[in-house]
């Protein structure tokens, strides 16, 4: 039997209300472990909408928050897909990947707003950053494409202090460096992440 001519099968899909036709999911996810466009385009087709729906739930309404997770969800499908000789399981395993993306990307914010409130505490900007932009999403996205203008001994510099939580006498142990020079390097990336956030800011509120 060729390759699209496979039976299908007729699954519930939760919170549609009516069946789905399903292709073979062994057929599928062989050719996409051959890596058949066609098949991938299959899938895509296939369990977007089911998805999309599944992780509306798991966000609890937020449609960005869902909209994120999805696509991680597919990269790690297509990144990860193995031969499934049941719909139910593929489903299963899909699921599993959605709530871990999903909980990825809460971790990540949550790792954000944590950097952001110690970061306006030291650089002492968080009366004009709330001016600027009173849509945390927005002002979490500035600060994440200011952290990559950052060369990469900074970046590192910031994630342990302000993401990891190591003691600045740890980071100069580690560099062997005085605390001081800690200090002062912390400060100038911090001011430096004030002017290209602000800068950030400002470009798109078109000010």
């Amino acid at each position: 039997m060729g390759a699209h001519s496979q039976p299908t099968t007729v699954a519930r899909d939760a919170g549609a209300g009516a069946p789905a036709v399903l292709p073979a999911v062994t057929s599928l996810t062989r050719r996409m472990l051959a890596g058949e466009e066609a098949a991938y385009r299959t899938f895509h087709e296939t369990y977007y909408p089911r998805l999309a729906r599944y992780l509306l739930v798991v966000a609890h309404g937020d449609e960005d928050a869902a909209r994120e997770a999805l696509q991680a969800t597919f990269v790690r499908a297509v990144r990860h897909i193995k031969v499934c000789d049941e719909e139910a399981r593929f489903w299963n395993w899909l699921t599993v990947l959605a709530r871990t993306a999903f909980a990825d990307q809460r971790r990540k914010r949550s790792r954000y707003r944590a950097f952001l409130d110690r970061f306006t505490e030291h650089a002492r900007i968080a009366a004009p950053l709330a001016d600027a932009d009173p849509n945390e999403a927005r002002l979490l996205a500035a600060l994440e494409s200011s952290l990559r203008t950052l060369p990469p001994a900074d970046r590192e510099l910031v994630e342990q202090k302000y993401f990891e939580r190591e003691s600045v006498r740890d980071i100069a142990t580690a560099l062997a460096a005085s605390e001081k020079a800690v200090e002062s390097r912390l400060s100038r990336v911090r001011r430096k992440l004030k002017a290209t956030l602000l800068e950030l800011l400002k470009h798109e509120t078109g000010s």
